[in-house]
């Protein structure tokens, strides 16, 4: 058998999406990577999102959902998480690009002259733009997915749609295919499946050029023989290339759930590409750990945006890793800090193993989050603190430990005269080996450090168990830092650097003595967890937690 050879171009695979959305694209992309990594070919991805917002990084996350941070500093689309979780891809900049990006780059060309005085246009300089951002893909990989955001039909979509059937004629059918993710649902009332959206969303994608090479088809049971026929049928599709993606418990059952349909076979025998039988041995056996868990242990993850968890996306996933590690079920519990704030913390958190506070921005909700730090502190329940959570941290022991009753970050109090988490106006920049200057009148997107930073850790501590490593990277997304003013008071009552910047400036890890498990981060270490590779403060937390639980 033989695979790519290096001086062939990367297959590319286009994935888009019908009848409506959050029915999986993102996961079916990563899912199919994983395939492909499991029979022996490297893989890359992309996703290209249709709204104007140059990207994610200052959207709501009620609209959005979590934003996700590459080594790179690039915040990109939450889909970019799975491709991370799923493979052993490593993504940035070039791996996300949304409207306001592409329109952006073609309207500073303008302005510069590039296109020599002509009329700027749809066609061909943003769908040129649009295929020259695929284009920097080639070569990279075997192969390359690419993931089309949104709906068929969606006006927004509908340059990336021509740049994508215009990129298939220039590099040929043997090098590019489409899979369409679209949705067969099941009328109970009628006891039976309708075939309908899928016809009606097919239809949009060849009214605009695009003929499907495989339907993925979203559905609660398995299709029969006679659907995939009748799919076939009307959508201009050979019968094996109709793959159910029937619901299942978990996420990381899909590819092995993709490879029982043929999925992967089809894909390579369309691209002609030969590779040797998968091997998915250490999928089947994470899935093996994932369905049948020894253990439970209860976790209080303390948010604000509770009521769509898609926004602690990574969030979820790491712990779900840390799970794994422990042989472990991971029941999570919601709490919304804003309720905290105005009930009795045993109301909402007794019976908890463990304690999450996540990072975030805004006052709303703090103070509910300071009092969910302070009862995992008194109650010596193992806590977890990520970006804000260790900064509100800081906050709480100042408050409760050192006796400092104003202590607050400047992001919500100015005029506290223990601003023990500010905004450091300079400080220099390890991944771009330059000095950053900020302050408040910064552009919002601009004030952030972003990114993969190193970290010195501290022997004898719970980040040195943890990680095992002097010096770690860890991924960054957050405007104020640790004042090292109060380092010294506070480290004398009890509160334990355990982790720090190169040049020892900027804290990164904190820790408190005397207590079973007690860890604040400045980073976002959700970002680099893996379901085959848990991350290991998640991995920490968990054990701590069922320790507490007694299992």
């Amino acid at each position: 058998m033989k695979k790519i050879s290096q001086t062939q171009k990367t297959k590319f695979i286009f994935i888009t999406g019908g009848v409506l959305s959050s029915l999986g694209k993102g996961l079916a992309a990563a899912a199919i990577g994983a395939l492909m990594e499991c029979r022996g070919l490297s893989i890359t991805f992309q996703k290209l999102d249709p709204y104007i917002n140059v990207d994610p990084g200052t959207m709501n996350p009620f609209q959005h959902g979590e934003v996700y941070v590459t080594d790179d500093g690039a915040e990109t689309d939450l889909d970019l998480g799975h491709y991370e979780r799923y493979t052993s891809a490593v993504l940035g900049q070039r791996n996300n690009y949304t409207t306001g990006r592409i329109y952006n780059s073609v309207i500073t060309k303008e302005r510069r002259g590039d296109y020599l005085g002509g009329t700027v246009q749809v066609i061909p300089h943003i769908t040129d733009e649009i295929k020259n951002a695929i284009h920097q893909l080639d070569g990279e990989t075997d192969i390359a997915i690419i993931e089309i955001g949104g709906t068929i039909g969606d006006i927004e979509s509908l340059p990336f749609m021509e740049a994508i059937r215009q990129f298939r004629l220039d590099v040929g059918k043997e090098n590019s295919i489409f899979i369409h993710v679209t949705w067969v649902p099941y009328i109970k009332t009628a006891c039976e499946f309708k075939t309908k959206p899928t016809q009606h969303s097919v239809k949009e994608l060849l009214a605009i050029g695009i003929q499907p090479d495989i339907l993925l088809c979203r559905t609660e049971q398995q299709l029969s023989r006679e659907l995939k026929e009748k799919i076939s049928l009307f959508c201009n599709v050979p019968t094996d290339a109709v793959i159910t993606a029937q619901d299942v418990e978990s996420i990381y059952e899909v590819p092995l759930c993709f490879n029982r349909e043929g999925l992967d076979d089809k894909i390579l025998s369309l691209l002609h590409v030969w590779t040797g039988a998968p091997k998915l041995e250490t999928w089947q056996e994470l899935v093996r750990k994932v369905q049948h868990p020894t253990n439970r242990v209860i976790i209080a993850i303390i948010g604000k945006y509770v009521d769509l968890t898609e926004s602690y996306k990574s969030l979820h996933e790491s712990l779900v890793h840390g799970g794994i590690a422990n042989d472990a079920h991971i029941e999570l519990r919601y709490v919304s800090a804003e309720d905290l704030e105005n009930q009795d913390s045993d109301a909402l958190l007794a019976g908890c193993h463990g304690i999450l506070v996540p990072g975030g921005f805004g006052k709303r909700g703090v103070e509910g989050k300071v009092k969910a730090i302070t009862y995992a502190r008194e109650k010596k329940i193992p806590f977890f603190g990520i970006c804000l959570g260790m900064q509100l941290a800081v906050v709480e022991f100042a408050r409760n430990v050192v006796g400092w009753q104003d202590a607050d970050s400047s992001e919500f109090d100015l005029d506290t005269s223990h601003p023990v988490i500010y905004l450091m106006k300079e400080w220099f920049d390890y991944r771009t080996n330059q000095l950053q200057v900020r302050d408040e009148s910064s552009e919002m997107g601009g004030t952030l450090r972003l990114g993969a930073y190193p970290c010195q850790v501290i022997k004898k501590t719970s980040a040195s168990a943890a990680y095992g490593d002097k010096e770690i990277f860890e991924r960054h997304r957050h405007r104020y830092e640790f004042n090292p003013k109060f380092r010294a008071e506070l480290e004398g009552k009890g509160l334990v650097i355990s982790g720090v910047s190169p040049d020892n400036t900027l804290v990164e890890i904190v820790e408190l003595q005397d207590h079973p498990w007690f860890v604040g981060c400045q980073f976002h270490p959700e970002f680099k967890s893996q379901p085959l590779n848990p991350h290991p403060l998640f991995r920490e937390f968990i054990k701590a937690s069922l320790k507490h639980s007694g299992e």
